[in-house]
């Protein structure tokens, strides 16, 4: 139980990081949606592996780079995941009239989504175990 929610907590900083990079490439560099997403899961992906990997699993044994290209693996699912998920969510969504808003809600919902069951059972059963 302390796992899982060591887990999660890892998972809402990375996610709030990913929220962090995502909101400040579109809004304030002006890229777009899909650039946004991708520097966002960048960022967000390290400071996740990092926090999983000293904090909550603790398998500082060694075997980094098997960790590394398992968690890469592990992203690169979630990226497109992500991707697919916000671009479903913007374009055949309506949660409000707001545009931007609901590219955010888009963004929030599909993150939760996938925290919730990919991330924590990849990284559980084939990244850190």
């Amino acid at each position: 139980m302390i796992t899982f929610l060591k887990v999660q907590a890892a998972s809402i900083i990375g996610s709030l990081t990913y929220f962090l990079g995502t909101f400040l490439s579109v809004g304030i560099f002006h890229s777009p949606h899909g650039v946004g997403v991708l520097i966002g899961n960048i960022v967000g992906g390290i400071t996740q592996f990092v926090l999983c990997r000293n904090w909550v699993f603790k398998t500082t044994d060694g075997k980094i780079f098997q960790r590394i290209v398992k968690f890469i693996l592990v992203w690169i699912g979630n990226l497109v995941l992500s991707e697919l998920g916000v671009y479903f969510f913007t374009h055949y969504t309506n949660f409000t009239q707001d545009t931007e808003m609901n590219y955010k809600i888009s963004v929030v919902l599909t993150s939760v989504l996938l925290g919730a069951s990919y991330n924590y059972l990849m990284q559980k059963k084939f990244v850190f175990s």
